[in-house]
């Protein structure tokens, strides 16, 4: 380009900062010069992640080797998240990467379902995902590339060692250019007229200059909270978790599971995150029903091997700034928002920010346009998946503890509540295009927690008894058939003959 190289100043590195770095010397490097500012004791928060679909993508935009990212670290297949007793105890469901059963005549097939469950049949409606019997099988093969055959009917993710997905992109994006320099901020220079932020002060005493200037410095949100002083909407009366205590585990014998566990408990919920080197264990939880001292006892009575570490514990809100894009400082990751790992969105807010920053990049300053719209996409996702997680904790039949009275009984978002209404009334899903979580991950939840509607598509009525019937049985052999001949999760992974 003829133009001067854009100045991008991204503060804080972990796993936001590296992606943001990569992602921009990766897709922009012609037209940006980045510099990543980190500091070696200020920790990052990642304590092993689950991640879903998308991240392959980014993965494969940026040219890296599936394999050697996961060897790098220590990752595992994932098929989705299997949730135990949040709508009752006992209850046990997956939320799939995938579909269930074949949609028929522009009819959902969960509408076929309702009929035969309100026909007496109790078989769950996991049975007809293969993406669930897979996972439930600990077995593993990469869904073939087409859209008709039941192989392509499920998607994957990654479950990898957060503290290690950051070092792997750094020398993925040094090489690109990306200049790293190992310092802390102390003060900001802002510009009086436009608001605009104008230099970075280090505590090495260089003062660094910039165009565009990314904040990614976790729930600190030095640029654009204390900075920039972005007003942060708090969420924490919907999503009242505010704390997690966090400790690997060694792993057990066995076939390693190709899913992630999320556990109700008596003031949250506890994962279970399966890697090639250990498991990540961690309890989200409400300091308002639960102190830090009987969660963490709780969590260490709970794990499944040694512990390899002391617990740690992190504490936090959730909600979002009110922008992400403000002046010439954007906040991605934590900086932006947060919303509790229940369904492993954290890695998909930075991609989905990245992406949007790219489409919408200010290559001649920017203008009011392009960041409201860029804060128009933010918000809605953040949006839509607070729904999503409040959906976890509302629809519950559980009534054994003030957590779980709490949020059965609390009001929720109006938008959720109509999404609830027409659900109940109809067995319709809200389309939106835009977002995350589509109809198949609504109507896991939905029907896992035993949210059945009154009513399902009339059309589903159609096909007689005895062809329905037959469709059924054939779906599930078909699944069967599809799961035997799959390699277990550990052989996929090549650590068994």
């Amino acid at each position: 380009m003829d133009k001067a190289l854009i100045e991008v100043v991204i503060v804080g590195g972990g796993t936001a900062g590296w992606m943001v770095a990569a992602a921009l010397a990766r897709h922009l490097g012609g037209a940006v010069r980045v510099r990543l500012i980190e500091s070696a004791e200020i920790g990052i928060v990642g304590v092993g992640e689950a991640t879903l679909p998308h991240i392959r993508q980014f993965v494969t935009r940026l040219g890296i080797d599936e394999g050697e990212f996961m060897a790098a670290t220590d990752a595992t297949y994932k098929l989705g998240i299997a949730f135990e007793d949040f709508g009752a105890l006992g209850d046990r469901y997956v939320h799939p990467f995938g579909t269930f059963g074949r949609d028929l005549a522009g009819v959902g097939f969960h509408h076929f379902w309702l009929r035969t469950a309100a026909d007496g049949h109790n078989t769950p409606i996991g049975a007809y995902s293969l993406g669930i019997a897979a996972a439930e099988a600990c077995r593993f093969a990469v869904p073939r590339d087409d859209d008709l055959s039941l192989a392509a009917s499920y998607g994957y993710a990654y479950q990898f060692d957060a503290t290690k997905f950051g070092p792997f992109l750094r020398a993925f994006a040094e090489p690109l250019g990306v200049e790293r320099t190992e310092a802390k901020v102390v003060s900001v220079d802002r510009d009086s007229a436009s608001g605009d932020v104008t230099t970075l002060h280090l505590d090495s005493g260089e003062a660094v200059h910039g165009d565009l200037f990314i904040d990614c410095s976790g729930f600190r949100s030095l640029l654009l909270g204390q900075t920039m002083g972005e007003a942060w909407e708090d969420w924490s009366h919907w999503l009242p978790c505010d704390r997690a205590v966090a400790v690997p585990c060694a792993s057990p014998p066995g076939e390693i599971e190709p899913y992630t566990r999320a556990t109700a408990m008596a003031a949250g919920w506890r994962w279970r995150i399966p890697l090639t080197s250990r498991v990540g264990n961690g309890y989200v939880f409400s300091s308002a029903h639960l102190d830090e001292d009987a969660a963490t006892a709780a969590l260490l009575g709970a794990i499944e091997g040694p512990p390899l570490a002391d617990p740690r514990v992190l504490r936090f809100r959730a909600g979002r700034r009110a922008r992400s894009w403000v002046g010439n400082v954007v906040a991605v990751g934590l900086a932006s928002g947060f919303l509790e790992p229940l369904e492993s969105t954290s890695i998909y807010l930075v991609q989905m920010a990245i992406a949007r920053l790219i489409e919408l990049f200010p290559v001649d300053g920017g203008d009011d346009a392009d960041r409201a719209e860029f804060n128009r996409l933010v918000d809605m996702e953040y949006d839509r998946i607070r729904d999503f997680l409040i959906l976890h904790y509302h629809a519950t039949r559980r009534t054994d503890s003030s957590f779980w009275n709490h949020v059965r009984t609390m009001d929720v978002p109006d938008t959720l509540a109509a999404k609830l209404d027409l659900w109940r009334a109809t067995g319709r899903v809200e389309r939106y295009g835009e977002g995350l979580f589509f109809e198949p991950s609504w109507i896991a939840v939905y029907l896992g927690q035993g949210v059945i509607p009154k009513g399902y598509d009339p059309r589903a009525d159609i096909p007689p008894d005895a062809a329905l019937a037959r469709a059924l049985q054939g779906l599930q052999g078909e699944i069967a058939a599809s799961v035997a001949a799959m390699p277990g999760h550990a052989r996929a992974l090549g650590r068994r003959p």
